[in-house]
């Protein structure tokens, strides 16, 4: 009986089928939402004075990525090309497995309505994108004094 060298993974294909079709329809979740396994991974936190979001994107030139907030939402957009064979060129080039997620990617979040939109930085470090979105000062705690 034949079998492959490389042999299909069904319950990888299944994993990327699903993956596709939950892009498909990809609702915004909140930073409260639930995991959606797309990408870039995402961890979401929040601090009494900020809210965190890193983005993990490694090999993507942080020049590429598209970081955008607008009413309440933000949004990271981009593409990572494949370094592998594309088929094209070497007729005798052949990818057996490719696992590493490739192509065009865009996420989106509802951020609180306490967000700054005016006091935002992102920072790119070793594959992690980390953006810290202040909250608004009229939104935090603060003592009155009494006289």
């Amino acid at each position: 009986m034949y079998r492959s060298l490389f042999p299909r993974d069904v319950f990888a294909e299944l994993d990327r089928l699903q993956r596709e079709m939950q892009q498909a329809f990809d609702l915004s979740p909140t930073i409260r939402g639930v995991g959606r396994n797309g990408f870039p991974a995402l961890n979401v936190g929040t601090t009494p004075t900020a809210i965190e979001v890193y983005a993990f994107a490694p090999g993507i030139d942080p020049d590429k990525i598209e970081v955008q907030l607008d009413r309440g939402l933000l949004t990271l957009a981009g593409e990572r090309k494949s370094p592998l064979p594309d088929g094209d060129g070497d007729s005798r080039s052949t990818v057996h497995i490719n696992e590493r997620f490739e192509g065009s990617f865009r996420r989106v979040l509802t951020l609180p309505e306490d967000a700054d939109p005016d006091a935002v930085e992102a920072r790119y470090r070793d594959g992690v994108l980390q953006i810290s979105i202040q909250r608004r000062a009229a939104s935090q705690p603060r003592r009155i004094a009494i006289h």
